[in-house]
């Protein structure tokens, strides 16, 4: 499988989970992605103090048959990122004494790329599956605990907001609970950056276990909540100063369940245009006046 563009970010999200000699590997790529795009596979072996056979080894564990596709994937990566621009801000720190636009300017670089990150590492088969599956279900239960169960909450809003018979849950005792009592053709949806999030994995074992669809979003495609998922959505994610962790995974797990959201509204576009006229109309009354 050819994997586009997307694939610097999810080097640097695994990173750390990778085996030594494929570590060095990915550090020696994310240190200069333009020179590992220009690279034989023998150069980039020898970068990396490493082997020809460890950088096929590299390859194939990022879904790439051979060296040849990861440099085609790196070089428009590198182009793309140039073009865009995002050189000046992305991997830099924000300082205590930094002027707030030089912030400004690394934020909406870091934000920008992340969101293109994720976008190209969206599967569109997977999203249209999990939006059909919501928009056939029953009832459609979201989990995700700190963090992730804020994200899980704003999904829960808009897809109540168009008929969608959907809940979130971030107390391990009412999302178990909520599991139980789904049934075939329900789905349940776990939301987890790392994917090593108990509450949500054995939430969605429970759903599984009674028949429900299940589906992870998560930043680590190889998670133990990725494994125990049917589908599987990921997010990129990358960590800059003062947000770390799950709150460096906040935008692209908005904009991967914003994606499953609008795929469900086109699903049912008529009824989605009525009950916006309808909610509208009901909180008009509580709106002020233009001056």
């Amino acid at each position: 499988m050819f994997v586009t563009p997307g694939a610097l970010g999810r080097v640097e999200t695994e990173l750390p989970a990778l085996p030594e000699a494929l570590r060095r590997v990915g550090e020696v790529i994310l240190d200069d992605p333009a020179e590992a795009a220009r690279s034989t596979i023998i150069a980039l072996a020898e970068r990396s103090g490493s082997s020809p056979a460890t950088v096929t080894r590299f390859c194939r564990a990022f879904g790439f048959s051979g060296y040849a596709e990861l440099r085609v994937a790196l070089a428009t990566e590198t182009g793309r990122a140039a073009q865009a621009g995002w050189g000046a801000g992305v991997g830099h720190e924000i300082g205590p004494d930094d002027p707030i636009d030089a912030a400004i300017e690394v934020i909406a670089a870091a934000d920008a790329r992340l969101i293109q990150d994720t976008a190209a590492q969206l599967d569109p088969e997977v999203v249209s599956k999990v939006a059909d599956a919501v928009v056939a279900a029953r009832r459609v239960l979201l989990v995700g605990v700190s963090t992730s169960g804020n994200v899980a909450t704003m999904l829960e809003g808009r897809l109540r907001r168009i008929g969608i018979p959907c809940w979130s849950a971030y107390d391990a005792h009412v999302a178990l609970s909520e599991a139980a009592l789904l049934r075939d053709g329900d789905v349940a949806i776990g939301i987890s950056h790392r994917g090593r999030t108990r509450e949500v994995m054995e939430s969605l074992a429970e759903a599984g276990g009674h028949g429900a669809l299940t589906v992870a979003v998560t930043s680590f495609a190889r998670s133990p909540l990725a494994e125990l998922a049917e589908l599987v959505l990921t997010t990129a994610s990358r960590e800059t100063t003062f947000r770390l962790g799950g709150l460096a995974a906040v935008h692209s797990q908005l904009f991967v369940l914003d994606t499953v959201y609008v795929a469900v509204a086109q699903r049912t576009y008529e009824r989605t245009n009525a009950a916006f006229e309808l909610t509208i109309a009901a909180v008009e009354s509580h709106r002020v006046e233009r001056g």
